[in-house]
C-alpha cells in the first residue's frame, strides 16, 4: 500500500507562487496521480491529474494556465507548480494515487491519499 506525503504549502500573497510536492513510498511509475483541494465548508474538488508516464495531464478549468502538474518517477515524487495564485485557491491540497496507466479526475477513482498541506493566499 503506497503512502503519500505532501509538502510545500504555506502562506503567499495573491499573484505569488508555490510548489507542492507529493512523495510516494514506492515507485510512482505504475501510478496515476492527482491533486485535489478542499476549502472549509466546501466539497473536495479536482485540481490536476497526470498519468503513469507523465505524458498526459488534465486540469480543472479554474487552474488551467496557472498550475502545472509533473512527475519525477526516478524520485517517486509528483509536483504541483502553482503560479498567479488567487485568494480563491486557499484550501487544503491533497495528493492521490491509483495503480493505473490512465489518469482520473474523480476523487472516488483514487485509492490512496496523503494527509494534505495547507495553502493560504492573502489578498
Amino acid at each position: 500500500q503506497v503512502q503519500l506525503v505532501e509538502s510545500g504549502g504555506g502562506l503567499v500573497q495573491a499573484g505569488g507562487s508555490l510548489r507542492l510536492s507529493c512523495a510516494a513510498s514506492e515507485r510512482t511509475f505504475t501510478y496515476a496521480m492527482g491533486w485535489f483541494r478542499q476549502a472549509p465548508g466546501k466539497e473536495r474538488e479536482f485540481v490536476a491529474a497526470i498519468n503513469w508516464s507523465g505524458g498526459a495531464t488534465y486540469y480543472a478549468d479554474s487552474v488551467k494556465g496557472r498550475f502545472t502538474i509533473s512527475k519525477d518517477n526516478a524520485k517517486n515524487t509528483v509536483f504541483l507548480q502553482m503560479n498567479s495564485l488567487k485568494p480563491e485557491d486557499t484550501a487544503a491540497y491533497y495528493c492521490a494515487a491509483r495503480r493505473s496507466t490512465s489518469y482520473y479526475i474523480s476523487a472516488s477513482d483514487y485509492n490512496y491519499w496523503g494527509q494534505g498541506t495547507q495553502v493560504t493566499v492573502s489578498s
